[in-house]
């Protein structure tokens, strides 16, 4: 229901205009404006104000979590390239030992043909 109060028509206005015409009084209606124009300017100015006093306060917290977040990144960037590290040294002595299989396989097969040929 909240929904249709901010959705008026333009006879809708007209109508609230000549009520407020009729109710006030030509006179007064100006400074009933001004007034209302008084108050959404302190409004907006309080909410302004309430921004930036949390913006204030909280751009230290944003800065803990930034700081801490780059150690993070860095630390699991280490963490990464001495992982990657070993297990390149890893993977570069398994594959110096299959090679070695391989070497001694075939060895062996060459060995076993030349006997059975003989």
């Amino acid at each position: 229901m909240a929904n249709y109060i901010l959705f008026i028509s333009g006879g809708e206005i007209v109508l609230v205009m000549l009520l407020a015409l009729l109710f006030f009084g030509s006179k007064a209606i100006p400074d009933i404006a001004k007034t209302l124009g008084k108050g959404m300017r302190e409004f907006k100015k309080a909410t302004n104000e309430i921004k930036r006093e949390f913006d204030e306060h909280t751009s230290d917290i944003k800065k803990d979590i930034n700081d801490v977040k780059r150690t993070v990144d860095k630390k699991t960037q280490e963490l990464k390239k001495d992982f990657d590290e070993q297990t390149s040294d890893l993977k570069k002595d398994i594959d110096s030992a299959v090679s070695d299989v391989e070497k001694d396989t075939k060895e062996i097969k060459d060995n076993v043909k030349e006997r059975f040929e003989d």
